[in-house]
């Protein structure tokens, strides 16, 4: 299956409505339809799940101990913000108040393809997290992720 990648910048009207990029809906499986997950991420960004990938995610989160304080707690803070989405006729999806309040958007929201989801992101907060991502810092990190032998 193919998987979301790219970065597109878009405008968000006054209402939140934002275009959801036509060069990630190519990458859209016909299963989930136009239809969406969107709940708030680990950094200062909102992550958006085709229907059929958020499927994939709630299998992981029934797995989750909750008889554990800890579990309870993952599970809980991860799905409080969840909201389930449409594209409308024109394509755009209407970003919830809390979530574009949390994520710093207003006018400009930026998608960019992360695999089996989206990550939306104000410019500003994307900017500030990229500060200290110089060319040696990502290399890296990558070479400690990807350089894994478990990989191999």
């Amino acid at each position: 299956m193919a998987s979301f990648k790219g970065e597109y910048d878009h405008s968000v009207d006054k209402k939140g409505r934002v275009s959801f990029p036509a060069k990630l809906r190519k990458y859209m499986d016909p299963e989930a339809g136009e239809r969406f997950t969107i709940l708030r991420g680990q950094e200062p960004c909102l992550l958006l799940y085709p229907e059929n990938r958020w499927m994939e995610v709630e299998s992981k989160l029934e797995k989750v101990n909750t008889f554990a304080k800890r579990g309870r707690i993952v599970v809980r803070n991860f799905l409080r913000t969840a909201e389930d989405l449409s594209l409308d006729s024109h394509n755009r999806i209407a970003l919830p108040a809390k979530l574009m309040e949390y994520a710093g958007i207003s006018e400009r929201a930026i998608f960019i393809g992360a695999g089996d989801k989206v990550e939306i992101w104000s410019p500003g907060k994307l900017d500030e997290e990229d500060q200290g991502l110089d060319s040696d810092t990502y290399e890296a990190l990558f070479e400690e992720v990807m350089g894994r032998e478990d990989f191999e």
